[in-house]
């Protein structure tokens, strides 16, 4: 790691509490990161509308990376850059859901879409993503703006089937991969976090060695990958915890305000002294 310059966090489980509220130590600790020069981005599973009221409640000014990476956005709403499903492997995708167990959702030119608004999950996405689902029956028209489709489960083993069978027959043509226990992400190849911290680290200017990055899921360990330190909050998985650099507190006790006072600030370049007149 060489001097920090960039903090790229996740959002939900990690910058946010379990019931999805910013702490006001988390808010002191980012404000006063940015403050002593340290640029912070956001990455998330999110659409952007679910993100652009953090980065106005923290001041960020730096582009946030949506739907796992594969939506740039500026602080102001205006995208930046897209990576979406093809058509084709959006259909199949798609299709390859339909499943008693599964509940389906559509993420389309960054509306959420689905065929039932009922249910915890529905309730908790609203609150996730500031919109209210469009209800629909025909999404065939949707397919070709495909930001991310989602299956929704409280039935852990049959994620874990889908996710198996989808990484084998769309692995080579998405990105397939669990944003929660209960949410198996399909988006667009390289909508994955490993090249969303790129994205953000290189309209910066700052070489990925300069950046630190900090999650609690799976989808999180592409980014680990590639970013000169790797933070995983408390209550991550194993495996998250595992393949991380440090390990910070968990989000409800506040682990990213934790780790910004205690890992990041010593790694921030002291200012250049000039010496005075002899």
């Amino acid at each position: 790691m060489g001097p920090l310059r960039l903090l790229i966090s996740d959002v939900d489980g990690t910058l946010l509490r379990s019931d999805k509220s910013l702490g006001p130590p988390v808010i002191t600790a980012v404000r006063r990161l940015m403050a002593s020069g340290v640029e912070v981005a956001l990455i998330s599973a999110r659409p952007p509308s679910g993100m652009l009221w953090l980065a106005n409640e923290l001041g960020l000014s730096h582009a946030m990376a949506a739907f796992n990476g594969g939506t740039l956005v500026g602080q102001d709403g205006a995208i930046l850059a897209v990576s979406r499903l093809p058509l084709q492997v959006a259909t199949r995708a798609w299709d390859s859901l339909e499943r008693p167990a599964i509940v389906r959702w559509l993420f389309s030119a960054g509306r959420w879409y689905t065929q039932s608004a009922d249910g915890h999950h529905a309730d908790r996405e609203r609150v996730t993503t500031r919109q209210e689902p469009c209800v629909r029956s025909d999404f065939s028209d949707l397919l070709a703006e495909a930001d991310k489709i989602v299956a929704v489960s409280d039935d852990p083993s049959a994620l874990d089937d889908l996710e198996s069978e989808l990484t084998q027959t769309l692995g080579k043509e998405a990105t397939v991969m669990r944003s929660q226990s209960y949410y198996l992400d399909i988006t667009a190849l390289d909508a994955n976090k490993g090249h969303g911290v790129m994205a953000l680290a290189a309209r910066a200017n700052i070489d990925l060695a300069n950046v630190a990055v900090i999650g609690d899921q799976c989808n999180d360990l592409p980014m680990f990958a590639k970013a000169g330190l790797s933070i995983a909050m408390g209550q991550a998985p194993g495996a998250v915890r595992a393949a991380a650099d440090c390990v910070t507190l968990s989000n409800d006790d506040d682990g990213l305000a934790t780790a910004i006072n205690d890992v990041l600030f010593p790694l921030i370049e002291p200012p250049r002294r000039t010496r005075g007149p002899a």
